[in-house]
Parts: C-alpha cells; sequence; structure tokens
C-alpha cells in the first residue's frame, strides 16, 4: 500500500513538532513546521536535528547562524530575561553583547559599564566591548582610553581583536601611523575578513589605494572557498573594503 505524500508530510510535521516540544525549542518552530510543510521540517531538521547528531563546531555555527537569520532578536530576548532575572556580571555581559549585536551600542554601553565593577573593573572582555561601543558611539578618545588600560594586561589585553579597535581609535583621532600599526598587527592574526577588510580601507582613506586593492583582490580569491552562512559575513567585509575604494 502507498501512503500518499501529504500523510507523510503530515506525519513527519506531527513528529517534528513533538521533537521541538520535548527539547524545549522556541514555539516559533512549531509554527515553521505545521505552516510550511514539507519545507518548514526540512528546516528545522537541518538546523535543529543534524547538528545534534553529528556535533562539531562548523555544525554549531552553522545552525546558530541560521536561527538568527530566522530570528534575530532571539539571543537579546533571552539576554534581557536572564538578566531582568539575575543581574550578573555575566549576564550583564550577555546582553551587553546581544544589543550590540543588534546595533543598540548606548545600551550596551550602559551594559559593560555597570558591568565593569569591583573584581571585573580590569576585565579584559567587558573592557574590550565598552571600548567597540564607544567607538560605535564616535567617541574614539574615551575608547582609546579604555584600550589603553586594556593594553596593560600582558596576557589577555593586548590580543588581534584589541589591537583592531585600537586601530579604529587611533584613526579617529588622526594618529595615522599609530593606527597603521595597530591595524597590520590585527590584520596579520585575525581570522575571518574583518581585520583585512578595516585595514584596506583604512589604506584607501590615506592614500594608500593599490595597496587596498590588493587586498581586496585577495578577499575575493578568499570568498571562492566559502559557502553558505560564511560566504555572506566575508561578502559583508569585503564589500566594506570595496566601498572606501568607492567600487562594489
Amino acid at each position: 500500500m502507498i501512503i500518499p505524500g501529504f500523510l507523510l508530510s503530515l506525519v513527519m510535521a506531527i513528529l517534528l513538532c513533538w521533537h521541538a516540544v520535548k527539547t524545549g525549542r522556541n514555539s516559533m518552530w512549531l509554527w515553521v513546521i505545521l505552516m510550511l510543510q514539507p519545507l518548514g521540517g526540512l528546516v528545522y531538521i537541518a538546523l535543529n536535528i543534524v547538528p545534534d547528531i553529528f556535533g562539531g563546531t562548523t555544525a554549531r555555527k552553522l545552525g546558530q547562524a541560521a536561527r538568527e537569520t530566522l530570528d534575530p532578536h532571539r539571543e537579546y530576548r533571552e539576554a534581557k530575561q536572564a538578566c531582568d532575572d539575575t543581574p550578573t556580571v555575566r549576564n550583564q555581559s550577555r546582553l551587553a553583547g546581544a544589543a550590540a549585536h543588534l546595533g543598540h551600542y548606548a545600551e550596551a554601553e550602559a551594559l559593560w559599564r555597570a558591568a565593569a565593577q569591583g573584581v571585573h573593573a580590569d576585565d579584559p572582555v567587558i573592557l574590550l566591548g565598552l571600548a567597540n561601543s564607544l567607538l560605535e558611539l564616535s567617541r574614539p578618545a574615551e575608547a582609546l582610553a579604555v584600550l589603553e588600560k586594556l593594553g596593560d594586561d600582558e596576557i589577555f589585553g593586548r590580543t588581534p581583536a584589541a589591537a583592531m579597535s585600537l586601530g579604529r581609535a587611533y584613526e579617529a583621532l588622526d594618529h595615522v601611523s599609530d593606527a597603521d600599526r595597530a591595524y597590520q598587527w590585527a590584520a596579520e592574526r585575525l581570522p575571518g575578513f574583518e581585520a583585512l577588510a578595516r585595514y584596506a580601507a583604512f589604506m584607501a582613506r590615506h592614500g594608500r589605494r593599490n595597496e587596498a586593492r590588493e587586498i581586496v583582490v585577495e578577499l575575493d580569491k578568499r570568498m571562492v572557498k566559502l559557502r553558505g552562512q560564511f560566504r555572506k559575513e566575508a561578502q559583508t567585509w569585503r564589500d566594506f573594503a570595496a566601498r572606501a575604494l568607492g567600487g562594489r
């Protein structure tokens, strides 16, 4: 006896809804599974079941990126609820990061400052988050002061990520040679496209257009090997560098 396709789809949807409820998934998934059959069920399997079965960093990152695409405010909502329930430094930091990810930099700054108290006043993660929020709020002098304090930590403070932020602060304050050294140091050490793209944009803004073009060409070569969400993020930074050169 051949079971009709629609019946198979319905059975699959019921089983996936049971799985979603059993594993405590966001209730949004019930709507996706039931209303978008069978595609919704396939999406649920790819983003929730496959990563659980196979594990691995790449699978988890892909699942997280896809969930952010479907529900970009989810992490912020959950972080805010956790912070409201228990306003610990850890929860404040989590909410600050989520707020910054959504572009709520003033809120992020306030949260980072609230977290940077007592024994956490010199925490390198908190200080870097605060400095980056200040940079996004166009307050580079304040950001530089925070980054210089962070630089006193020889183990955790002098990182490529901190150097990239330091380059941004120096450039905004017209300390061009200092910015160049910081950007270059970060670009040579940070994985991904952001540091290279920021360095290329810096070069383009300061009369080194040929060097900037070489970096954009290199980014184009690297992008060929990327797929999915990784390629999308890389494209964003590649275009950031190209715009500084007046291109696309």
